[in-house]
């Protein structure tokens, strides 16, 4: 599946008015709504980067070289879409080209062995041979994974286990649930089938889960 065009993304969720009046004083070259923009979007597009790159300077770069295309073509920015994910499209654009010119290819040029869809969910290990537990899913105690999120010890070991999954569910995971973009979003983006989706989303939920059992009993 060919890569969508960065200035033309899907149809998907249209921009509201406060973003149109951001859009109109960006092409009136105010710094201030330039200033809003990367605050606003700066850090998402940076972490999206690195799940293409990997190499945090290098995904700075790609970046930047967002910034300045967004920038040379506002003017086709037809508001079909959120700006956030017309600038993701740009982003994923820069950071294949990049990976190109370095002889490398983009995690989603091709699915197939290795990209984390035919693995299983669950370690077969964790099973005995009649199929029961052998080392059943940790509690999750009273707190609910939103409360347990907000300590920063916990939040640094979600996110460690984000980082430490294969390219292609480290980049879905990201966008679906840090980044919080919708499925269809995600598929127009990455050129991948919704299936496909699914199924790498649901592989790395459930590597973060186990990454975060492990985590909460060494923390007892």
């Amino acid at each position: 599946m060919s890569p969508p065009d960065p200035t033309r993304p899907a149809n998907t969720e249209a921009s509201a008015p406060g973003e149109r009046d951001l859009v109109r004083r960006l092409r009136g070259g105010d710094r201030n709504a330039f200033a809003t923009l990367v605050d606003r979007h700066g850090g998402a597009l940076l972490r999206f980067a690195i799940t293409f790159v990997r190499d945090r300077s290098i995904a700075e770069e790609v970046v930047q070289d967002t910034w300045v295309s967004a920038l040379d073509h506002l003017e086709g920015f037809e508001g079909r879409s959120t700006l956030r994910t017309w600038l993701f499209h740009i982003a994923a654009n820069k950071a294949r080209t990049r990976l190109s010119r370095e002889g490398r290819s983009s995690p989603f040029s091709s699915l197939g062995g290795g990209d984390g869809t035919d693995e299983p969910a669950v370690s077969p290990d964790r099973f005995d041979q009649g199929g029961m537990w052998k080392e059943p899913p940790g509690p999750w105690s009273e707190e609910n994974p939103e409360r347990l999120a907000q300590g920063a010890q916990t939040r640094a070991a979600i996110e460690q286990a984000i980082a430490d999954l294969p390219e292609l569910q480290r980049t879905v995971i990201t966008l679906r649930d840090v980044e919080e973009l919708e499925t269809e979003e995600i598929c127009n983006l990455l050129g991948i089938t919704v299936s496909n989706q699914r199924v790498l989303l649901h592989r790395a939920r459930a590597k973060v889960r186990l990454a975060l059992e492990k985590y909460m009993a060494g923390a007892r």
